[in-house]
């Protein structure tokens, strides 16, 4: 069985570039009583993490016994529910100890109850991968509390981007990330605008009707792709439901409050977007009207609305707070009386204050962004990042760093 069931895994493994930061986050879980379940959007490499962990844990025991389920293959369609799950995996279990690895398991009926009964019998280790954040809410989450984690994996950071099309690091391979953003499949393509837009509008297409109009039974699909390219077109602004619905009104577009606010949510459960709070900094208060919205790949956005050079400070900002999130910080948007700070990173004691600007080489740009880190009135490490040319700079205690700089080194 053991020899079968590997022979079943490594039939359909394909080859992958290692992702090291992933896989050691995962290390300390394998072996533990704990449901191990990785989110994100699209293709950006869960099931590739899958094939990375089926291979190590191979290496440091070849005698374990993988069990492998893909649903997004036809072979797996017989895995309907729960009662087809739990009876797939009894017939490839050994007495031992196995590992479930399952590629998009939210396409299995109430897999949460086939899932609990096999961590309950202590003879699985289960590992699956989601592309909806449903997949931990509401009653799942509740149904699986204490016995699950999440772990959410995002497309490539800008170093993953360099290693994985073997380029050196440069002002030209950053405009390509910045362009073209961080899917893993890229590598497989050549970086021309005909190419690459034509694939990721595609992706697109797919995460548009699969993980949002037919999972949330979504009927005015016109709306939402407006939305979207609304969304696109404002990334990184500071907006109300209510604000977006006024500006939708004055472009002919009539549609509640409530119906954007539900079309949201439905794209962030679909990972397409995140949504980011407001925290007053003196306070601790975050509010709960006005969000900013960024893109989790800039590829995606730019095949939505297009590359515009107009729109380079939006990017490099939406680039920033991906790059946060990578590192395992919680960002939200400062606020400081009438100022705003662009981004709070937190992650266990540390914290950072980071503006975002184009170019800061005027003394007129550097004082603004200046101005508002010098009013914060604590001791924790502040940045300016942009696209300037120039070493990076200590002045009166605020870093001033190159974007390129601050993505190959901040961590």
């Amino acid at each position: 069985m053991i020899e079968e069931n590997k022979s079943n895994f490594l039939k359909y493994k394909k080859p992958y570039i290692a992702r090291n930061r992933l896989i050691d986050k995962v290390k300390p879980f394998i072996d533990k009583d704990i449901i191990k379940i990785f989110t994100g959007q699209r293709r950006v490499g869960k099931s590739y993490l899958l094939f990375q962990i089926g291979d190590w844990i191979l290496q440091e025991n070849s005698k374990a016994n993988i069990i492998y389920i893909n649903k997004e293959l036809v072979d797996f369609d017989f895995i309907q529910n729960y009662q087809d799950l739990t009876a797939y995996v009894e017939v490839k279990s050994i007495a031992n100890y196995n590992y479930l690895l399952i590629d998009e398991v939210q396409d299995i009926d109430r897999f949460e109850l086939a899932l609990r009964s096999l961590l309950a019998s202590g003879k699985t280790d289960i590992y699956c991968t989601g592309s909806n954040s449903q997949l931990l809410s509401g009653d799942i989450s509740g149904y699986l509390s204490g016995r699950s984690i999440e772990m959410n994996v995002y497309s490539l950071s800008y170093n993953e981007f360099l290693i994985f099309h073997k380029i050196e690091e440069s002002s030209q391979a950053f405009l390509k990330y910045l362009r073209y953003g961080g899917l893993p499949y890229l590598i497989h393509l050549k970086l021309e605008d005909h190419i690459i837009f034509d694939y990721l509008r595609n992706i697109y297409s797919t995460i548009l009707y699969k993980d949002v109009v037919n999972r949330f039974n979504v009927r005015n699909t016109y709306f939402l792709e407006q939305l979207i390219k609304f969304l696109a077109d404002n990334t990184g602004q500071l907006f109300s439901a209510k604000r977006i619905s006024d500006f939708l009104k004055s472009q002919k577009v009539s549609v509640s409050v409530q119906v954007i606010l539900n079309y949201i949510d439905h794209l962030r459960q679909s990972f397409m977007i995140f949504q980011v709070s407001r925290k007053d900094i003196a306070g601790r208060k975050i509010f709960e009207t006005g969000h900013k919205y960024y893109f989790e790949d800039l590829g995606l956005r730019n095949s939505i609305i297009g590359f515009r050079q107009a729109d380079i400070a939006k990017i490099l900002e939406n680039i920033v707070f991906v790059h946060l999130l990578i590192h395992g910080y919680q960002v939200t948007i400062g606020n400081l009386g009438n100022l705003e700070i662009d981004f709070v990173a937190e992650r266990l004691d540390k914290k950072y204050y980071i503006q975002v600007t184009y170019i800061a080489a005027t003394q007129e740009t550097y004082n603004r962004e200046a101005g508002n880190l010098l009013k914060i009135n604590d001791n924790y490490p502040k940045y300016i990042v942009s696209m300037d040319e120039l070493p990076a700079s200590n002045a009166n205690g605020i870093i001033h760093m190159n974007i390129r700089e601050f993505l190959t080194s901040f961590r």
